[in-house]
């Protein structure tokens, strides 16, 4: 007999009964499904969900419950989470750099849509039917992220004219795609990217099917929500004053915003030095606090005892290291944490839905693995 997991209420009330002496992630369907529909509501076009960010079948599934009905895939694993958690879902693979046997699988697990940034990679889908769309990805330097993806990929808009017109002399349904970059707080670069498309679709002289304007859109960081609204707002705004009221239909692949609210991850303080002003926790960045390396301490961080209560003193900054034997694995200084924090306490880091789990490794046997699924993650215990 399949035995079903536990609900349980909140982190605190799970963290009580179980004390666990490893990191855990807490995982909330509730909060999953109200992103889920914020973006279909919010966005003008079809959403997709960029696997990359979180491929737990958990989230995978509750998307599909949630009504998104396409995902942004970069591989063949990915191609089969997808397909485990729905069998008739859309799959847009939009890594531009494939090797042949990963052509060969996106073909047959029915890729729907490909990107494509080079000459070179282009003729590597030759196989690829007619019938499938292929979205040419373009890349501009543009500011407003965390960090650009255009250094690794996508053309140059002249380079993207050429391409544009081979897909469609080749007879695929043309597209075109980009990514502003992670966590993106400016519009702006949206705006600037789209009348870009236009300058590229003029001078090539193709009609596109659609114009994919990739993720990027920032998740809370500092305890602010950012405002995603905005955002639609103005890519919608751009897509009318680039092409007019009949410009193609959007794509977005939202990944770190879609997911990221939906986590917290708790991991456990194993001792305290200096007067507790160096700490070790049981997770680092070789596991669920990878992203913290390179996107900077969050803004909310809380510190919850084997009681499940929270800690109230002053906060001021520590030095924390993770558990393993690597000196690298440490956090970025200043933590903030409470001033009455002791050994065996948890800290809670909400908004690590995205980028933990995915990219956890087993180095010197920890690591991230545990989920548990809780009603809510904001803790309406009394404190």
């Amino acid at each position: 007999m399949q035995q079903i997991p536990p609900l349980w209420l909140d982190p605190e009330t799970h963290l009580a009964r179980r004390t666990p002496d490893h990191p855990i992630l807490y995982f909330s369907p509730r909060v999953l499904h109200h992103v889920a529909e914020r973006f279909q509501a919010g966005f003008n076009g079809l959403v997709t969900y960029a696997v990359k960010a979180n491929p737990h079948q958990a989230v995978l599934s509750n998307l599909v419950a949630a009504g998104i009905s396409a995902f942004d895939v970069a591989s063949p694993a990915e191609m089969e989470a997808v397909r485990a958690a729905s069998s008739d879902a859309a799959m847009h693979y939009n890594n531009p750099m494939r090797s042949r046997a990963e052509v060969d699988a996106g073909i047959a697990h029915d890729v729907e849509s490909w990107s494509v940034d080079e000459l070179s990679e282009l003729e590597k889908l030759h196989a690829v039917p007619r019938d499938k769309e292929i979205a040419v990805r373009f890349a501009l330097p543009v500011a407003g992220a965390a960090y650009d993806f255009g250094s690794k990929f996508g053309a140059a808009p002249e380079e993207a004219v050429a391409l544009l017109k081979r897909v469609a002399a080749e007879g695929w349904t043309p597209a075109l795609c980009f990514h502003p970059g992670t966590q993106c707080e400016d519009e702006s670069a949206w705006v600037e990217y789209i009348h870009a498309a236009k300058r590229i679709v003029d001078a090539a002289g193709v009609q596109i099917a659609r114009l994919n304007v990739g993720g990027g859109f920032a998740a809370n960081r500092d305890g602010v929500a950012p405002d995603l609204e905005k955002v639609f707002a103005a890519i919608s705004t751009a897509a009318v004053a680039a092409f007019g009221q009949d410009h193609p239909p959007l794509i977005c692949e939202p990944g770190r915003a879609m997911v990221s609210e939906s986590f917290t991850l708790a991991a456990r303080i194993k001792g305290m030095r200096k007067g507790g002003e160096v700490v070790f926790l049981n997770d680092g960045i070789y596991g669920g606090l990878v992203d913290i390396r390179d996107m900077g301490l969050p803004g909310r961080v809380e510190v919850v005892s084997s009681e499940g209560l929270h800690r109230e003193g002053a906060r001021h900054p520590r030095v924390v290291f993770g558990p393993t034997c690597d000196s690298l694995d440490r956090l970025p200084d200043g933590l903030p944490l409470p001033e009455d924090t002791q050994m065996g306490d948890y800290v809670l880091f909400p908004g690590l839905g995205a980028y933990s789990s995915a990219m956890s490794t087993q180095f010197n046997g920890y690591g991230l693995s545990d989920v548990a699924t809780v009603i809510e993650l904001s803790g309406q215990r009394p404190r």
